[in-house]
C-alpha cells in the first residue's frame, strides 16, 4: 500500500488513546492523527479482560477520562461498564472514526534527514503490511503483552485432568457451576475472581505465596451521592474526583512514611472484616510494607464475605506438584479442584515491543532515560503514555496528552521539527523506573527505561506536583532541544 502521511500516530486504542486523540483534537485542531490498533476493537485492558467479575481497582471518579466525568453510581465499576463508557466517549466526539482496527505496528524508524517516522504496521487479518509516516509518534500501547500473560510452569500439571485457565485469555465456555476452583495468585485479579465465582462454584480457593494488603471500600461513594442531590451535577464530580485524588495522595503519603501504622491499620480492618477466629497473621500479613505493591481493593467487602459464608478460603503454601485430581503443596497437604485458574499476573511489553531505529540504529529502551515521565532520551519526536503506579492510570493519561499538546504548539510556534532529550551526563546517578516490588515489573527490570534523582529526569508518581509542572511549567526547559528544519 501507498504511504499515508499523518501529523501524529497514536498506537493504541484504550483510556491512553482515547485520551491522547480528544485532546489532540480538541488543543490542535489543525493537526491531523490516526489511530492503529491492533485488536478489533476499542477498549485496551477493557475489552480483553472477560474473566467473572472484572472491574476496577481505582475510583472511576480518577479513572474516568478528566474531560468527560463518570456518572454511573457505583464508583467501583465492572468491566462491562466501563467499556460501554469508553465507547460512548469516543463516539461522542467522533474519536472511534479515526482508529484503524487489526494494525499492529512493528516497526518505527525515524529519519533525522526528513524528520519523521515511519512505521511499518501489519494487517492482523490477512498477514499484510503497510506504512504510515508521522512528525509525531505517541505510544499509547499501555505496558503489558496483551497475547500473553505471565504464566510459569508447575511441576506435574500434564498429569492434571482437570482444566487449567489464565485469566487473561477466558474461555467463554467454561462452566464452574459447582465445581471446586483453585485460583493460584494474590494479587487483584485473584481477589476479584473469588467472590465472583464463589457464587455458582462448590467451592472457591485462593492458593497464594504469600499475602497482598487488601482493603475494603464501598462501590458507591456516598459523599458523591450526597452531593449529586444538593449541588449541580458537573460540581458535584468535580469535587468527588479531586477529593479521591487528594485522598490518595494522602494514603500513600502515609504508607511511605509511617508504614508501621498502615500496616495496623489495614490489618485491623481485615480482623473486622473476618472476625476474630481468622488466621490474619499466615493469610493477610504481607512481608513488604504497604504501598510497595498495589493495594488489593475489596468493593463492599465481597472477598471478605465470600469467606465468611464458607463458599471460599485462602490456603498459604506452595505448589510442590499437581497431581491427577489438583496439586500436592509443599507443607504435604492435598489441595483438590476440578479448575484451576492460573491469575499469576502479566508480562510487560516495553513500547508494545515495537522496534524502535533511530537513524537506522536500534533503539534499546533499557539504554534511555525518562524525561518527564513521557519521553526517553536520544527518541526524538515520541511521547510514551504510562500511567500511574500508586494512582489511576487515567490521571498520567490525560497529563501527557495536555503536555504533548503543548509541546506540539510550542514547536510550531518556534518552527521547529524536531524535539529531543540529550543523554544525560556520563556518570549521572539513575535508579529503576520504579522500586515497586511486584512481581511483573522484577521481572522486566533489565528491559525498562531508567530514571534519574531530580526532575525532569525523575518519575515523581505524585499527580499534584506533576499538574503544576506539566500543565504550567515551560516547555522549553533548557533540557530538550528543538531542531527546525533543515536548509
Amino acid at each position: 500500500m501507498a504511504d499515508e502521511f499523518v501529523d501524529v500516530l497514536i498506537v493504541g486504542a484504550g483510556i491512553s488513546g482515547i485520551s491522547a486523540a480528544y485532546h489532540l483534537q480538541t488543543l490542535c485542531p489543525d493537526r491531523t492523527y490516526a489511530i492503529v490498533e491492533a485488536r478489533d476493537a476499542l477498549g485496551g485492558t477493557w475489552d480483553l479482560f472477560r474473566y467473572p467479575g472484572v472491574r476496577s481497582d481505582s475510583d472511576m471518579h480518577t479513572l474516568g477520562f478528566s474531560f468527560r466525568a463518570w456518572t454511573g453510581a457505583k464508583a467501583i465499576a465492572e468491566g462491562p461498564a466501563i467499556l460501554g463508557y469508553l465507547h460512548d466517549t469516543a463516539r461522542e466526539y467522533g474519536i472511534d472514526r479515526k482508529i484503524r482496527f487489526g494494525r499492529k505496528v512493528l516497526r518505527a524508524d525515524w529519519s533525522s534527514q526528513n524528520l519523521e517516522w515511519t512505521v511499518a504496521v501489519r494487517h492482523e487479518a490477512d498477514g499484510g503490511t503497510s506504512r504510515i509516516r508521522c512528525a509525531f509518534l505517541f505510544m499509547c500501547s499501555g505496558y503489558y503483552d496483551y497475547a500473553d500473560g505471565y504464566r510459569p510452569e508447575f511441576p506435574g500439571e500434564a498429569r492434571f485432568a482437570g482444566r487449567i485457565v489464565h485469566p487473561q485469555h477466558w474461555p467463554g465456555d467454561l462452566d464452574y457451576a459447582g465445581k471446586r476452583v483453585v485460583v493460584i495468585g494474590s494479587g487483584a485479579t485473584a481477589v476479584t475472581l473469588v467472590p465472583a465465582m464463589a457464587d455458582k462454584a462448590a467451592h472457591v480457593t485462593m492458593l497464594q505465596r504469600s499475602p497482598t494488603w487488601m482493603v475494603a471500600r464501598p462501590s458507591v461513594d456516598k459523599l458523591d451521592a450526597g452531593l449529586r442531590r444538593y449541588l449541580p451535577l458537573r460540581t458535584a464530580l468535580g469535587l468527588t474526583r479531586w477529593k479521591n485524588v487528594l485522598m490518595g495522595q494522602l494514603v500513600v503519603a502515609l504508607c511511605k512514611r509511617s508504614p508501621q501504622r498502615m500496616r495496623k491499620l489495614l490489618l485491623g480492618g481485615v480482623r473486622q472484616a473476618l472476625g476474630p477466629g481468622a488466621d490474619i497473621a499466615t493469610h493477610f500479613t504481607p512481608r513488604y510494607n504497604p504501598w510497595e505493591q498495589r493495594l488489593c481493593l475489596v468493593p463492599d467487602g465481597d472477598f471478605f464475605k465470600a469467606i465468611n459464608a464458607g463458599r471460599a478460603s485462602v490456603v498459604t503454601d506452595r505448589i510442590e506438584s499437581f497431581t491427577e485430581t489438583g496439586m500436592r503443596l509443599a507443607s504435604g497437604a492435598m489441595l483438590d479442584a476440578d479448575i484451576v485458574i492460573t491469575a499469576t499476573g502479566l508480562k510487560l511489553a516495553v513500547l508494545g515491543d515495537t522496534a524502535l531505529h533511530v537513524d537506522g540504529e536500534r533503539v534499546d529502551p533499557s539504554r534511555t532515560v525518562n524525561y518527564k515521565g513521557l519521553m526517553y532520551t536520544g527518541v526524538p519526536n515520541m511521547a510514551n503514555t504510562f500511567g500511574y503506579i500508586n494512582a489511576s492510570w487515567t490521571l498520567k493519561a490525560d497529563l501527557t496528552a495536555r503536555y504533548v499538546c503543548r509541546l506540539l504548539d510550542h514547536m510550531r510556534k518556534n518552527g521547529a521539527r524536531q524535539c529531543l532529550v540529550p543523554a544525560l551526563a556520563p556518570g549521572a546517578p539513575l535508579r529503576p523506573w520504579t522500586d515497586f516490588s511486584s512481581g511483573y515489573f522484577q521481572r522486566a527490570a533489565d528491559e525498562l527505561p531508567r530514571q534519574g534523582v531530580t526532575r525532569p529526569w525523575k518519575l515523581t508518581q505524585n499527580y499534584l506536583s506533576d499538574v503544576v509542572a506539566m500543565r504550567f511549567g515551560a516547555v522549553d526547559d533548557g533540557v530538550i532541544r528543538f531542531t527546525a528544519a533543515p536548509n
